[in-house]
């Protein structure tokens, strides 16, 4: 079930309605409803991913129980091992075992050595790289004694299955948000009005601003051996933007539609176009999936100790394993190596805590020197969004190299240079948005907060109803 459909118009107040005015007195009851309400949410796509996610639920809740219970170190490493092979084995079946049969054959044949493909159609369940990686930071969590295994399977199967933040994150941490199962929720209006409000702002990110870079990406990318420099360099700018608008929208969706149901999720985008260097770009862009690398196997592998080579082998795994994590595609994996290459040489010089301030703090405008380090880091992410959005690595490398020689003027594809101008002005509308509230979550703080609900509102009903209505990116990981 979408977010920006009917069917989601209509399934979130049924559940508000249900979940605080039927419901309040009785906790059990509400987290026995989030849990249903979950569920359909998900098997409204396909009812056979239930069977999976239910049983990823029950391995880890009980793995958990026994990890909590044994006194022996021995047995609950293995108790984790388990852990982390049946619930890595099913993302690895599910989302790679095509990709490794498809490689594994095209180097034998590139060695002479004839080989034919076996694949399977196997369909990816949605969402699976999102509460895999939430199942185990629970199991991972336990076994450190960070958390105490959850006793309630209603509770636990619910926070696995969360319908806001299930299918692309925020990926949330279980010391954060299975706890909140247990604790008693009192509607708050100040809560439910800034939920509304980051759905409102979520939306907008999604079906004025990645909506209608969508169908234009799409022309441009797919036919980028007949463009000129200019065309290509906006279809990479445009596909930056509707994946920011796009994945943030949707983790703004998630968090506000948490919390009307009186839940708090962790912030998953901070503004990332306004970073000044690839470590700022980490530490605001995708925060969720950023902070479980860091913290559940950059850390692990030695982390900033250690000489200055372990330092810079464990980013570069890190990177990688992130590029892969997205998706079985040479594509993704060259896309976490240059993110990584972009982030050594601060690294090297020391300088990847620097820039931990706000951007322009206490001034209206950026300097001189801080608009060209956010201009050059938005440069470098553009040219790692073509490697993410190119089907193929060497379709990726063809579209740079026309981009870096053909200046000329190509009329050919003249008939988007109106609307060039036209979603020009839209970016530019929406990164000043951005950036006059970077201090806060959305743009709804603050002076003329209903002129520009007003506004956003009048955009999503004449370009919304208008827009070429797609499916979230960040499904397919």
């Amino acid at each position: 079930m979408l977010f920006n459909s009917i069917e989601f118009l209509i399934f979130l107040p049924v559940c508000f309605i249900i979940y605080w005015f039927v419901l309040q007195r009785y906790l059990k009851l509400q987290n026995a409803f989030i849990l249903i309400a979950s569920y359909f949410f998900y098997g409204w796509w396909d009812y056979r991913f239930l069977a999976l996610i239910a049983f990823s639920t029950l391995v880890d809740f009980a793995i958990g129980i026994a990890i909590s219970n044994s006194s022996v170190r021995s047995r609950k490493k293995l108790l984790l091992l388990v852990s982390l092979l049946v619930n890595l084995g099913l993302l690895g079946f599910f989302k790679y075992y095509n990709f490794f049969i498809d490689s594994w054959v095209d180097a034998f044949n590139s060695l002479g050595v004839v080989m034919h493909k076996s694949t399977l159609n196997i369909i990816l369940p949605v969402g699976i790289s999102f509460y895999t990686f939430q199942t185990l930071s629970y199991t991972i969590d336990v076994y450190r004694g960070k958390l105490q295994a959850s006793r309630h399977l209603i509770n636990f199967a619910a926070y696995v299955a969360f319908f806001p933040q299930l299918v692309a994150g925020p990926i949330e941490r279980a010391t954060n948000l299975l706890p909140q199962f247990s604790k008693k929720r009192v509607f708050k209006e100040d809560q439910a009005i800034s939920g509304v409000h980051l759905i409102l702002w979520g939306l907008f990110q999604k079906v004025v601003i990645a909506d209608s870079c969508a169908p234009y990406v799409n022309s441009i990318f797919d036919n980028y051996e007949n463009m000129n420099s200019a065309s290509l360099i906006l279809g990479a700018v445009y596909f930056a933007f509707q994946i920011y608008g796009d994945f943030a929208g949707y983790s703004n969706i998630a968090i506000g539609t948490a919390r009307l149901l009186g839940f708090d999720l962790m912030r998953n985008f901070n503004y990332p176009y306004f970073s000044r260097d690839m470590a700022e770009f980490w530490r605001r862009w995708h925060i969720s999936l950023s902070t479980w690398f860091r913290d559940y196997l950059y850390i692990p592998l030695g982390g900033s100790r250690g000489s200055k080579w372990m330092q810079l082998r464990n980013v570069m795994i890190i990177f990688m394993v992130s590029g892969f994590w997205h998706g079985a595609n040479w594509t993704f994996i060259f896309w976490g190596f240059l993110h990584a290459l972009f982030f050594l040489p601060i690294l090297l010089i020391d300088k990847n805590r620097k820039n931990l301030d706000q951007v322009a703090k206490g001034t209206l405008l950026p300097s001189l020197r801080e608009l060209g380090q956010m201009s050059f880091t938005f440069i470098l992410a553009c040219i790692a969004w073509v490697f993410f959005r190119a089907p193929s690595f060497m379709e990726a490398v063809n579209y740079i190299k026309i981009m870096c020689t053909n200046a000329r003027f190509n009329i050919q594809y003249l008939n988007i240079e109106r609307y060039n101008v036209e979603m020009l002005l839209l970016i530019v509308i929406f990164i000043s948005f951005e950036w006059f509230h970077r201090q806060y979550e959305h743009p709804f703080i603050g002076k003329w907060k209903w002129f520009k609900i007003t506004a956003v509102l009048v955009m999503l009903l004449t370009l919304g109803v208008y827009s070429n209505h797609q499916d979230f990116i960040y499904f397919q990981f």
